[in-house]
Formats: C-alpha cells, structure tokens, sequence
C-alpha cells in the first residue's frame, strides 16, 4: 500500500456515494505509463496512473498518481467546475521525495479579491483550516506569482514525519473535499452571460498559469520524455482550452 492510495480510493468512495459520476475520457496512452529509474541498487520502477470522472456540476474530476518507491510519492487530485458554476477549484497536491512531504490543499477561488465571493466560499471553510494548522504549520513562501490562486484557507507545509501525513493530512483531506461537495450540492447554474464570460476567463487564467508552472514537468519528462509529458499536461491534466477549441 502506498502512502497516497488510501486518500485516493477515500476520495473515489466519496463521489461515488455523492455525486451522480461518471467516466470522463483519459486520452489513450495516459491511464498508465511505467518507467524504470536509477541504476543498480538504486533502480525503482515509477509507476503513473490517471484517473477521471465527471459529473452534472463538476466538469472534470482527475488525478495523477505516481509511485516510485520509498523516495517518490505523489498525488495530485483536482477538481474543474463546469463553466456555468462560480465554484472554486478542489486542489490537492500530495508530494512525498527524499528529503521529507510537502502539502498543498485548498479550494482555489476564481475571483481571490472579490469580497462576496470570499465569504461564500472561503469564510465558511476558514474554521477547518484553523484546526489543522496548529497540526500543519505554514510551510514557508511559496511564488508570489502563485498568491491570487489561492485563498485564505490555503493549507500547505512541509513534514518530515510520514505519520503527519496518515493522520492529519488524511483527516484535512477528508474535511475539505466533503466540504467542497457541500459546495457543489448548493452551487446553483449562473445564466448571466457577463457572468459566464467571467468564469471562462477566470477557469482559463488559472490552467494557463498551472499547465506553464506545473512543478511536475521535470519530473515527467525525466521519466517518460518531453513529448509524452507536454501532451499530458495540455491534453489531460489542464484540458480546458484544447475542449473548447474542439467545440468552436
């Protein structure tokens, strides 16, 4: 068992039992890719396995999980509204490497400075953050090019303790994606056009900046090339902009 697949299969059992799910395409060749890293002794083989779904609010519900042994773990599990909702983002980035865990989750708004907005999504869910972080400290500057993605109930930090990991971050996992689909269960279709138009753009700004930051990039095209891992980033992880091109 690795150290992310518990938080996967808790996060698949719960949509299932949430949400009316279905399958969402994963473009051939992305369900599973394996490569063997290192040499002798220190050789791992590195296992990356996809995983999507959708549903009648949420337009794509996908993960990237990657095992590579004791030194490499990593989940990265989003969730991309459709583009006639004003719900934020559901962002989970699991990174377990040599020299400890780092830990990024938070429901990433579309509009950071708009108050109405904050205290819709944020100021419920700042009382969940408060009670982990006296468990997960603040883990230090991150961009500052990064800081409008994320709202005030941004977990992120940094552990050396696997335990941390099984049990508080486990446990503000759960909080947050359940109270996300509280969020999706309330989240009425917006039919003003200005309004669409803003969420497109907001939505497109955000997988603009992921797709072009992605932290993963050297990762992937060190094990499976650059050609497999930009077409993975642009043709699954942040499709938004390849499907609209499709339906112009």
């Amino acid at each position: 068992m690795t150290l992310y697949q518990p938080f996967l299969d808790y996060a698949i059992a719960l949509l299932h039992e949430r949400l009316d799910l279905q399958p969402y395409p994963i473009p051939v060749g992305f369900e599973s890719k394996q490569a063997t890293v290192g040499k002798g002794k220190h050789q791992e083989e590195v296992l990356t396995t996809s995983y999507a779904y959708q549903s009648p609010k949420l337009r794509q519900i996908r993960a990237a999980h990657v095992q590579g042994g004791n030194s490499l773990q990593v989940l990265n599990f989003v969730i991309f509204p459709h583009l006639n909702y004003d719900l934020p983002f559901f962002g989970a980035d699991l990174v377990t490497l040599p020299g400890g865990h780092l830990i990024a989750l938070d429901m990433q708004p579309l509009f950071r400075d708009n108050l109405e907005y904050q205290a819709k999504y944020t100021q419920p869910i700042l009382p969940i953050f408060q009670t982990y972080q006296q468990h997960l400290p603040w883990g230090g500057d991150f961009p500052e090019e990064a800081q409008p993605f994320f709202s005030p109930a941004f977990l992120w930090t940094r552990t050396q303790q696997t335990e941390v990991v099984e049990t508080h971050v486990f446990a503000a996992f759960k909080d947050y994606l359940q109270a996300y689909l509280d969020f999706v269960d309330q989240a009425e279709p917006i039919t003003d056009s200005r309004q669409r138009a803003d969420i497109q753009e907001a939505q497109l700004r955000y997988l603009h900046y992921r797709a072009e930051k992605d932290p993963a990039r050297g990762m992937f095209t060190r094990f499976y090339g650059s050609e497999w891992t930009e077409e993975y980033i642009h043709g699954f992880l942040f499709d938004l902009e390849r499907k609209l091109a499709a339906t112009r």
